[in-house]
């Protein structure tokens, strides 16, 4: 069996954030879920506490310093930047964890003990959406994407049936601004007839209302989407001119007045003793609420309170969504199959006989790593408690009964008939009452697995399928070489006719042009059209290329960081381990990763076979204009009253500057908003100097613009 040591804080926050910014996509951008919200909040806590108690393994691409994931490709929907972003919110699973977030904004704002207001309502799952109206007419809708750049879908929420396309001026005069916020949904009686509808036509059954609704948005035709029955609920308005208003109640009075629909149970109430008593209320009548809800969202009434507060880079700070307990189940364990991730991670998945949790049917889940099999004691054949938070597929959480017998009973004989594709290959455990053990060798390739922390690892990068699919679609995807038209299954053909061996036979495909027309389903136009996007990415800047090389832990904002300090790919390679730390935001852990895949003789080969392709590597993707901020480094704390703090960090690097997370000896400046922490004393110790926001401005030959936003959240 393969062994191996405990990753390092450094190895393991790596790991954290890679699996975090995984199911991110897989949530917010492909719908297709596949760890229920405690499982996600679960690994993102044990990130967030890495990083607090190690403040040196804090990175700018860090998922808690962003929201959400990268902007899916090859959609055709515009990306369009969101005037205001599009926040999270904290998750809070007790009544202990609202009240110590309650005391945290009471000593903020410096209250007594006076009760405060808060605007409640249940936190219905669906889809993000931020629509602007300008003169009382519709004129955009874009999704959340990454919280910064959402995809443009007017055209698709113009089909929302109870969504005006014209504001009401009746009650009150229409604003010449507004911009609100809210949740996309399908109602469940609405969804269970639209599914019976399909079943009529022989189409298949969709899973659930919150994936459909994703799905919809980002379609191609409105005329599909028209006949998908979506519904729209408002929860925030983060732009408005020509009106005033001064609590959440009035917003929702507002919207109503000017023709918004209303949401469910909506209500104001004092203090925390009344919020639970609302969310107890919620969970009751939770199977009977029209939409799917995981729990209840409370903000604080007054508008001017929220201003006060701010936001971190992530997340409000003046709003919490608690949740609900998870929905359980039980079911029999059937299987254990192993899967190879594209990077190599091996990781568990059990099969249970089809049970249904919440609406939806559930017929396996993740298991993590062979320490979460081994800790919930699992054996073929045994009955498994399941709970499932939201709409996603839900976790085990252990052994219900245990299977019972030396002998197995007649339905174990046999797989089941939605196994039966997998074959006895050797990643699918069979045997009645087996102990599970991770394979030696990888289900795909065959070669041995090496042990990395908790996870198991096929080092057979560029020979494995799984992993050659894998690193192909990164090495293209945006941010990276960027060629859109190129898909998962595209790939798998190209494998399967020996048209591609490792991801840098890409830049070598024009030599197989006429092979590659003659695959099922492509022919001449689509060979030229996605051809014609591999010669397009052949020019492309060093960070980018850094990061379609997948490094390990090397994300963009450190394949960012490098870009900035080396003038070619030829100079990284040769830098040693003490160089490679020199550069701000990059600790030992990170110098030895890139330091160890330059040293591997496959990577080498792979980068030679990449750039004998005629790919050319330019200087450098970033900000080397001459400016006020020419060459320094710049730290921000607290919240910034007029600007941002990606929109901040933009400013700097169209400056000449850079932007860190944490200050040290190579900080120029610290730009100091309200509420800074501990980074103006280390500033001080450090004789960094320090800018007021307005200072900071004025370098920058900025004016505070005329009126305030409020950056909003995300349910």
């Amino acid at each position: 069996m393969a062994t191996g040591k405990r990753p390092s804080p450094a190895q393991r926050a790596a790991q954290l954030r890679q699996e975090i910014e995984r199911h991110d996509r897989l949530y917010h951008l492909e719908a297709k879920p596949e760890i229920s919200d405690a499982e996600y909040d679960q690994l993102f806590r044990e990130l967030k506490e890495l990083e607090r108690t190690h403040p040196e393994l804090e990175t700018p691409g860090s998922p808690t310093k962003r929201v959400g994931a990268p902007i899916p490709e090859g959609q055709g929907l515009a990306r369009v930047a969101h005037e205001v972003p599009m926040l999270s919110i904290d998750s809070l699973f007790s009544e202990v964890e609202v009240r110590e977030y309650e005391a945290g904004i009471r000593r903020f704002l410096k209250l007594g003990d006076q009760p405060l207001a808060w605007a409640v309502e249940p936190k219905f799952d669906g889809a993000s959406i931020s629509i602007e109206y300008r003169e009382g007419r519709l004129a955009r809708a874009l999704t959340r994407g990454d919280g910064e750049m959402g995809e443009d879908v007017t055209a698709n929420v113009r089909t929302v049936r109870n969504l005006p396309l014209v504001l009401s001026g009746a009650r009150r005069e229409v604003p010449r601004l507004l911009e609100v916020r809210g949740e996309i949904l399908i109602e469940r009686a609405k969804f269970e007839k639209f599914n019976q509808a399909r079943a009529a036509a022989g189409k298949p059954l969709l899973a659930n209302p919150r994936n459909t609704a994703a799905g919809s948005l980002r379609r191609n035709d409105p005329a599909e989407v028209r006949q998908v029955p979506l519904h729209f609920l408002p929860w925030a308005v983060t732009r408005l001119e020509g009106a005033e208003l001064a609590t959440q109640s009035a917003v929702l009075q507002a919207l109503h007045d000017w023709g918004l629909p209303q949401t469910p149970l909506a209500e104001t109430v004092q203090g925390l003793d009344e919020c639970f008593a609302y969310h107890e209320k919620v969970l009751r009548m939770r199977e009977q609420l029209p939409f799917e809800a995981d729990g209840i969202v409370g903000k604080l009434e007054r508008l001017d309170l929220r201003q006060r507060l701010g936001t971190t880079s992530r997340s409000t700070r003046w709003q919490f969504a608690y949740k609900f307990p998870a929905t359980e189940a039980t079911s029999q364990l059937l299987a254990i199959e192993v899967q190879v991730g594209p990077f190599g991670r091996l990781t568990p998945r059990a099969h249970v006989a089809p049970v249904e949790i919440g609406g939806v049917t559930v017929r396996h889940s993740t298991l993590h790593n062979a320490d979460h099999v081994r800790v919930l004691g699992l054996k073929i054949g045994d009955r498994v408690s399941l709970r499932r938070a939201g709409d996603v597929i839900p976790q085990i959480t252990g052994v219900a009964e245990a299977a019972h017998g030396r002998e197995p009973p007649d339905w174990a004989k046999s797989l089941p008939e939605e196994l039966a594709d997998l074959g006895d290959k050797p990643k699918i455990l069979h045997a009645w009452r087996q102990e599970f053990e991770m394979p030696e060798r990888c289900p795909a390739c065959n070669q041995r697995v090496s042990l990395e922390g908790k996870y198991y690892r096929c080092e057979n990068s560029y020979a494995c399928r799984p992993q050659v699919v894998g690193r192909t679609l990164a090495m293209a995807r945006r941010g990276a070489f960027e060629i859109d038209g190129l898909g998962e299954k595209m790939v798998e053909q190209l494998l399967d006719a020996g048209l591609l061996r490792t991801p840098a036979d890409l830049f070598h495909l024009d030599a197989q042009a006429e092979r590659m027309a003659e695959l099922d389903r492509w022919g001449k136009k689509m060979v030229t059209n996605l051809l014609a996007q591999i010669e397009g990415a052949r020019e492309v800047t060093l960070e980018r290329f850094l990061t379609a090389l997948a490094i390990p832990e090397v994300g963009q904002a450190t394949a960012r960081a490098l870009a900035l300090h080396f003038s070619s790919v030829d100079e990284l390679a040769s830098a040693s381990v003490d160089q490679l730390q020199l550069i701000d935001g990059i600790g030992p852990e990170v110098a030895q990763a890139v330091r160890t895949w330059f040293d591997d003789a496959r990577n080498r080969e792979l980068l030679a076979r990449i750039l004998a392709g005629g790919v050319r590597v330019l200087r450098a993707a970033g900000p080397l204009a001459e400016g006020p901020f020419s060459g320094k480094t710049v730290v921000f704390t607290g919240t910034m009253a007029h600007l941002g703090r990606a929109e901040a960090k933009k400013l700097v690097e169209s400056l000449g500057g850079k932007v860190a997370s944490s200050v040290s000896s190579r900080t120029d400046f610290l730009v100091a908003g309200e509420g800074g922490g501990s980074k103006g004393k280390q500033a001080a110790a450090l004789g960094v100097s320090v800018l007021e926001e307005a200072q900071f401005l004025a370098m920058a030959g900025q004016a505070p613009p005329p009126s305030q936003t409020n950056p909003e959240e995300t349910h």
